[in-house]
């Protein structure tokens, strides 16, 4: 499994969304993107990040950015989970986590599916690569800040 770094162009994929429409991450290009993976809806730390990500939203919208959140859960469990932590942003369903090995996302331990954020520009090439399993709040300021400085400094060096 090779890890997508900064400078090298997303992969197209299309998965479910909590809405129960399928989503082309393609759809997105001319704008830029946001996509954080976390391992499971409604775990302390995961409702942490996704609240981190909700509570930033209009900054990300500002920006021009398009929030997306990944996980394997189903998308009836994505619905609930939106809905209870008023989730402005799609959720989309990799149940086999195809997209997750797609762009190189290792577990933890082996068995904790990994926690990692990609700020792909307007162009599909990722600008950032920010991957923490245990500061879950921190993908969505890394995330954030990226944006604000991609315009004038190319990719980001992509931290661990």
């Amino acid at each position: 499994m090779t890890t997508l770094k900064a400078g090298d162009k997303a992969p197209d994929f299309s998965l479910s969304s909590s809405a129960g429409m399928p989503v082309r991450l393609s759809q997105f290009l001319g704008t830029n993107i946001v996509i954080f993976f976390y391992p499971m809806d409604e775990s302390p730390v995961c409702s942490k990040e996704a609240e981190a990500f909700r509570d930033r939203y209009e900054s990300f919208k500002e920006l021009e950015a398009e929030v997306i959140g990944i996980s394997s859960q189903a998308v009836d469990s994505h619905k609930s989970f939106a809905k209870r932590h008023r989730l402005p942003f799609i959720l989309l369903s990799d149940p086999d986590n195809k997209v997750r090995k797609l762009f190189g996302i290792a577990s933890t331990l082996g068995v904790v599916p990994g926690r990692a954020t990609f700020v792909i520009n307007k162009e599909g090439i990722i600008e950032l690569v920010y991957s923490s399993q245990w500061r879950p709040t921190k993908h969505a300021k890394e995330a954030l800040h990226a944006l604000k400085i991609q315009s004038t400094s190319g990719p980001i060096i992509q931290m661990e």
